[in-house]
């Protein structure tokens, strides 16, 4: 498979938007564990988390570390670089181990364990594909080193509107798991989470504005040179 053929280019867009949308909901399970972590014996059906709560301080922490670590392996891989897949790989692997553990913990706890579970199961999603991508036949096309960034930033725009959306709606999407007495605890932190998602959406079309302008500069130069 070649490097710029079509299908290459298209297991690349995949697995760019896949990493970035991992560590996308990884990083704001992370945040949404805040609650239970914090303040377990305000809400009835977090109560039984209380004697256990520095190790859900330490969900909180290790879930925003890995979804940054996610991120930041994303955008790695959009720019090519050496080391692009290999922190990809450890980014998942951090995020399934921590992710069942935190799953089990929470089921013996209290019987339950969404949304936790969904956002494990994204990442063993994201990192069986990666794992695909390594079967020699496929790796000689999708290496992401051998890709050049300009060929990426479609993906990036569509990894960060994706993620723009996301946050955005997550008050929205994550509303039936927490909500207690009527109340939506996922509902917060509104003024950052619209700046943000704003912001990533600005971003992604900037990244396809950018795609589009060194698409055309490449044709115009090819122009020029079967014209010399």
């Amino acid at each position: 498979m070649s490097t710029n053929s079509f299908f290459a280019k298209f297991l690349r867009f995949i697995g760019i938007l896949l990493m970035g949308l991992t560590g996308g909901v990884t990083l704001l399970g992370g945040i949404g564990t805040t609650c239970a972590a914090l303040f377990p014996t305000n809400y009835e059906s977090m109560a039984a988390l209380a004697p256990l709560q520095w190790l859900y301080i330490l969900f909180v922490i290790t879930g925003i570390a890995i979804g940054v670590w996610g991120i930041w392996a994303t955008i790695k891989l959009v720019k090519g670089m050496s080391d692009s897949y290999k922190m990809s790989l450890q980014a998942l692997v951090a995020g399934v181990v921590i992710g069942f553990i935190h799953i089990y913990t929470s089921r013996a706890l209290r019987g339950a364990s969404m949304p936790v579970d969904a956002v494990v199961y994204i990442t063993m999603l994201t990192l069986v594909i990666f794992l695909l991508f390594r079967i020699p036949s496929i790796w000689q096309g999708v290496d992401f080193t051998k890709a050049r960034t300009k060929d990426n930033l479609p993906a990036g725009g569509a990894t960060a509107i994706s993620l723009g959306i996301m946050t955005l709606t997550i008050q929205y999407t994550m509303a039936s798991t927490h909500t207690w007495g009527g109340v939506n605890y996922a509902d917060v932190f509104n003024t950052s989470m619209t700046i943000i998602g704003v912001g990533l959406l600005l971003l992604g079309v900037g990244l396809f504005v950018g795609a589009a302008k060194v698409w055309e500069t490449g044709n115009r130069l090819q122009v020029q040179k079967r014209s010399a």
